[in-house]
């Protein structure tokens, strides 16, 4: 099987931003870790129900330059997973098209033996 750097990347990247996230907000909001990953990944996943939000101004700041960056992330995130789900629906499509082909030739080759052996009888 073909690993997929693209996800991979992407992936790492997403956990990165995530953890980044998590540990600003522990320590910068005072939240617990599991409040930090929450509104991390509320943030991030663009839902935002508004339960948590920062206080300060420069977790307001942080808050919206993650945001901006960290949505970009999870937008390639998506796009790479997409991008290679139809890439391999494609390369199937392909095959499939190839052996559909392939016997519909040999039908038409076997239909035109059949027409000239019975014209020379």
């Amino acid at each position: 099987m073909e690993v997929n750097w693209h996800i991979v990347f992407a992936i790492v990247l997403g956990i990165f931003f995530l953890a980044g996230g998590t540990i600003y907000y522990t320590y910068e909001e005072e939240w617990s870790y599991i409040d930090s990953f929450y509104f991390s990944t509320i943030t991030l996943t663009t839902i935002g129900y508004g339960d948590l939000y920062p206080t300060s101004d420069e977790s307001k700041l942080f808050t919206s330059i993650y945001t901006i960056l960290g949505v970009g992330v999870m937008l390639y995130l998506l796009g790479s997973v997409i991008t290679t789900f139809l890439f391999n629906q494609e390369k199937y499509f392909e095959k499939m098209i190839y052996h559909f082909r392939k016997k519909q030739e040999e039908e038409d080759n076997n239909s035109e033996k059949i027409k000239k052996k019975s014209k020379r009888k």
